[in-house]
């Protein structure tokens, strides 16, 4: 009976390893490049997106007007889709040098004009340090992990997560 007491919660605990775990548990490979440990970071944290999460499939990929592209994806597309993104959100922040993947994953989550500025969107905090030469980031990229002005858990876990695998010192 002891037994039985002392594993359940043994079990139930077991059941609730966040996202960050479940991505730095496996070791990464030699082959592994930093832009690899990125994609497999979006795909853990975007999950995978259906016609009923439209205009979003695969994983994440925002269907722009003119795609003839549906849900109906295979995996190995919707990978190839992903990087092909990735590599594009990178070459928009190159001039950030090691910080461009870093800066590319973030904007596939919250966008490219929340950083860069847009209209009457300024130019955010993060990107305006970068720019004078300070690579102190980490509290102005945890910063995005908020919906609506309140801290959403699973964000604020995503953006830690990211900046612990992505940030090169």
């Amino acid at each position: 009976m002891r037994k039985l007491l002392f594993g359940i919660p043994a079990l139930f605990f077991s059941l609730f390893i966040t996202a960050e775990s479940r991505i730095s548990s496996r070791p990464v490979e030699k082959k592994d490049s930093l832009f690899d440990v990125a994609v497999r970071c979006v795909k853990q944290f975007e999950g995978w997106h259906t016609a009923r999460d439209a205009p979003y499939i695969g994983y994440g990929h925002r269907l722009l007007s003119g795609e003839k592209l549906t849900a109906n994806l295979t995996e190995m597309q919707a990978d190839s889709l992903l990087r092909s993104d990735l590599r594009k959100r990178c070459a928009t922040f190159r001039k950030f040098g090691k910080d461009s993947l870093l800066l590319g994953v973030l904007s596939y989550n919250v966008g490219e004009y929340r950083l860069l500025g847009y209209g009457k969107i300024p130019k955010s905090r993060l990107i305006r340090k970068l720019e004078q030469g300070d690579r102190d980031i980490y509290k102005e990229y945890i910063s995005f992990r908020m919906y609506r002005g309140k801290v959403v858990p699973s964000l604020e876990r995503r953006r830690k997560t990211e900046f612990k695998l992505l940030f090169v010192p």
